[in-house]
């Protein structure tokens, strides 16, 4: 009986010698444990995985929900998603703006621009609302840059003022006025901010939420403008974190669960537990140095369906169309299945090849 045991234990060891040990096997082994603990044990990566799917199926759903309408003679249907469409065009920018598959339009932005008193910068803006606070900040905080920027520019020697703490000054001024008032009505409304400052050789913007900027350079290179302030950037979490808040993935990643940016205006709620800040980051530009051709400020509906690249790839094609390509790149994103409200700005820094030529 010992001795059969031995015998079995000695071809058990000779097997594991010749095949288990084999240096393949093990790296193979250790290979397919890695893969299965990561995941299956890792929630956040089968959220992330089970997200996606549920994405692609929305998007294969929407075009054949589009497919089908056209079958029918769904033109009617087509029509009620643009049920609230607008427009702008000048000498140098253009917007087109749709409310797409949303139930509301919450998307606003704003152009001001001096043709008289070129010293004065231009004023951009795109802001992306949620509870409908956009309307507020597009009503208030432009008039308020300018007539700020109106006094600097009077004595910019003197100044200790600044192009960038004008706009850090009054957004969080903005911020506090929306706070006051959104706490007494109970109003858990917030938005985005994107703002540009356009003068002759500067250009310089601020950011706060999702919405984002991107600039092509005199080589056709895409520079970004902005940075999205995303609840999973390590920064926002870190931040987050030590505020004692949380992330969540709920479709998308969503601070405390409920708000898919990690900045805003607004919001007073998460902002009474200093979970979303308001602090815009700002960036500025030599326009000598980069000399470009044009810039897009768009609201986070064209960046779900387009990144920094291609946008710019596509515009840039397209500037000698009537709204400098934002008519069709927006069309492009809804048809592409982007289900938020969208929103485009083409600002246009010097003629096309295409439009000089003619």
């Amino acid at each position: 009986m010992i001795e059969d045991t031995m015998t079995l234990l000695s071809l058990l060891g000779r097997i594991m010698r010749y095949f288990l040990l084999r240096p393949e096997t093990l790296f193979l082994l250790c290979i397919s444990l890695a893969l299965w603990s990561y995941f299956f044990h890792t929630d956040e990566v089968k959220t992330i995985v089970k997200s996606s799917r549920d994405a692609v199926k929305m998007v294969k759903g929407k075009v054949a929900e589009i497919m089908q309408n056209d079958r029918l003679g769904g033109l009617d249907v087509l029509d009620a998603e643009f049920s609230k469409t607008w427009e702008f065009k000048s000498h140098n920018v253009a917007v087109y703006s749709i409310q797409g598959r949303r139930d509301h339009m919450e998307d606003r932005f704003e152009v001001i621009t001096d043709l008289v008193n070129k010293t004065h910068p231009s004023i951009f803006g795109i802001f992306d609302g949620h509870g409908g606070e956009a309307k507020y900040v597009k009503s208030r905080l432009p008039e308020v840059l300018k007539q700020h920027l109106q006094d600097y520019e009077k004595d910019k020697e003197n100044s200790v003022l600044s192009y960038q703490t004008i706009l850090e000054q009054q957004i969080l001024s903005i911020d506090r006025e929306m706070l006051e008032k959104l706490t007494v009505s109970y109003d858990e409304a917030g938005t985005t901010c994107l703002i540009a400052l356009l003068s002759d050789k500067e250009l310089t913007v601020a950011n706060v939420g999702d919405s984002r900027g991107v600039l092509c350079d005199k080589d056709g290179n895409a520079i970004p403008l902005s940075h999205d302030h995303k609840p999973y950037q390590l920064k926002e979490r870190k931040r987050i974190k030590r505020a004692g808040g949380f992330i969540s993935f709920n479709g998308s990643w969503r601070v405390q669960g409920i708000l898919a940016m990690s900045r805003s205006l607004g919001d007073y709620p998460l902002k009474n537990l200093n979970v979303v800040i308001p602090d815009p980051d700002i960036l500025s530009f030599d326009l000598d140095k980069l000399q470009p051709e044009f810039m897009i400020l768009a609201s986070d509906g064209l960046w779900d369906a387009f990144s920094n690249e291609e946008a710019v790839r596509f515009i840039k094609e397209r500037l000698d169309e009537p709204h400098f390509g934002a008519k069709s790149i927006v069309l492009q994103s809804f048809y592409r299945g982007c289900p938020d409200n969208i929103t485009v700005m083409v600002v246009k820094f010097r003629s096309s090849s295409k439009t000089e030529e003619q």
